[in-house]
């Protein structure tokens, strides 16, 4: 389970889950640098490729860790990232920041990671859910920083992936929409519905 840093007090106020890591977008210095490391990687210079990945590997890790909550699974889809934007800079046209077209391959590869890993758990779990029902032990409520995680945690894919990218790593709505290819007004619904959720799961704690 990821370790969440966001206070759920703040889902309570005006400032609500304000942005505790932020993404910097890049300078023109930076852009220009993306550029000069792409041309140079078409032309086959492995010293590019390197200093291309380098450049962008912590903030798709750290996105991809976030919305996976698992540090293996989150490698293995930082690579595959990694390997089908390789595989696919020739179409890369600039029309949006390069950390913009890396995080959308990153969030198509780990959702869809994610869905078969669920699909596999559900066939797993269906048999030990028929051997405890009925036991009714009530269980201790776990700490506040626990009820943060589990509540992001339980969040639709949607919800979690755009409160992620926003609320966490500071991504605006228009990169959020150009990277899940959505309109801009889809991404503000969903933080929205993302913080009622969260709101409603964590009301007991607003009340201390």
């Amino acid at each position: 389970m990821v370790a969440w840093v966001v206070s759920p007090k703040q889902l309570f106020t005006c400032q609500t889950c304000q942005r505790v890591v932020r993404g910097h977008d890049p300078s023109l210095r930076s852009l220009v640098h993306d550029q000069e490391l792409i041309g140079r990687v078409l032309a086959g210079d492995p010293s590019a490729e390197r200093a291309l990945y380098d450049a962008h590997v912590d903030r798709v890790f750290r996105l991809v860790y976030r919305i996976a909550g698992d540090a293996d699974r989150a490698q293995d889809y930082t690579q595959e990232t990694f390997i089908r934007a390789f595989a696919r800079l020739a179409d890369f046209r600039g029309e949006a920041a390069l950390s913009t077209w890396l995080g959308s391959i990153a969030i198509s590869i780990t959702l869809n990671g994610l869905r078969k890993v669920t699909r596999q758990l559900t066939r797993e779990v269906d048999l030990d859910d028929t051997l405890t029902a009925g036991k009714g032990v009530a269980a201790a409520d776990p700490d506040l920083k626990d009820r943060m995680a589990q509540a992001i945690d339980d969040l639709p894919d949607g919800y979690r992936t755009v409160f992620v990218m926003h609320d966490v790593e500071g991504y605006t709505h228009e990169e959020i929409a150009g990277s899940l290819g959505v309109h801009p007004g889809t991404s503000k619904a969903q933080l929205f519905r993302a913080r009622a959720r969260l709101r409603e799961a964590l009301a007991d704690f607003a009340k201390d």
